[in-house]
């Protein structure tokens, strides 16, 4: 370990000594894959940092590594390096822009894809120190109804779910609203959906889905929706990902990224950051290990 290491790992002691804080959890999730929601990740990471907020990203979309592919950087180690190889938490923080961090949870691996509890009381040791290196975590799932999906989502404060007008879309984004109903847990009461609809031809069409969506959610499932905006189709954002750069930093003054800002703004300004404290990652993944041992 050079000199350079040993610094920023001394840094990062006096920083857990001097922040007594927890951070905001913002799990973002979808019913299937290919609706946006890494890029969803990514940028409104973006729009919080330049609000001032420190910001990691939680990559626990396992073995597919979407977040390191949009900022298009290899990151040295990941989350395996972590669980199997010792690998501190200095070790797989891996710098983004603008001062953001990420955790790969690395690509093709699958022995990430089913952790046992014991590994993720590990993963829990491990990541603890992130409450006091962030502002705001973000956790990034992978698609669908899977029980470490699911469980992310429950052991959480605040969800992200992130749809698109296309009805098999809409039709899996309640699938997931079913399956946490299903769980019968009063965890479930405790957590705020926000729903996010991306790619719409304009502001009435994202509206009009959110109402449909929250209408048969509270009437079948007594599930309330939050509502935080909407993403537009934008070529820019197509155009980004195949750069592998950020759409809000490549094209600032796209409408997707003016999205993305009010988006960001209507997080920071919930009555759910204002009314409530925060309850970290630390809570997060000692949810999980009380998840794992109810299943």
């Amino acid at each position: 370990m050079d000199q350079a290491t040993n610094l920023r790992n001394l840094m990062r002691k006096k920083q857990l000594v001097s922040k007594r804080s927890s951070s905001k959890v913002i799990t973002v999730t979808s019913g299937k894959g290919g609706v946006g929601k890494s890029n969803v990740s990514v940028n409104l990471a973006i729009n919080f940092r330049k609000l001032g907020k420190k910001v990691i990203i939680f990559d626990a979309d396992f073995g597919l590594a979407n977040i390191e592919v949009i900022f298009g950087i290899i990151p040295r180690y990941n989350l395996f390096d972590m669980i199997y190889n010792g690998m501190s938490i200095e070790d797989v923080l891996t710098p983004g822009p603008l001062g953001i961090e990420f955790i790969s949870g690395g690509s093709g691996i699958q022995e990430l894809v089913n952790l046992t509890r014991d590994q993720i009381a590990f993963l829990n040791d491990r990541l603890l120190d992130l409450d006091h290196l962030a502002d705001i975590i973000i956790i990034d799932t992978g698609a669908g109804i899977s029980d470490s999906v699911l469980e992310f989502i429950i052991a959480s404060d605040e969800v992200i779910l992130v749809t698109t007008p296309e009805p098999t879309s809409i039709t899996d984004a309640y699938a997931v609203l079913k399956a946490l109903k299903n769980r019968k847990r009063e965890e479930c009461k405790s957590i705020d959906i926000n729903l996010l609809v991306n790619r719409v031809a304009n502001d009435s069409q994202g509206q009009e889905i959110y109402n449909k969506l929250n209408k048969v959610s509270n009437k079948f499932l007594d599930i309330q929706l939050n509502n935080i905006g909407f993403l537009p189709q934008d070529n820019n954002l197509t155009k980004a990902v195949i750069q592998q750069k950020p759409v809000s930093i490549l094209f600032p003054k796209s409408k997707v990224s003016k999205a993305f800002e009010t988006v960001s703004n209507n997080l920071l300004t919930n009555n759910s950051y204002n009314g409530k404290k925060n309850k970290g990652i630390k809570t997060v993944f000692n949810n999980l290990m009380k998840l794992k041992k109810k299943n």
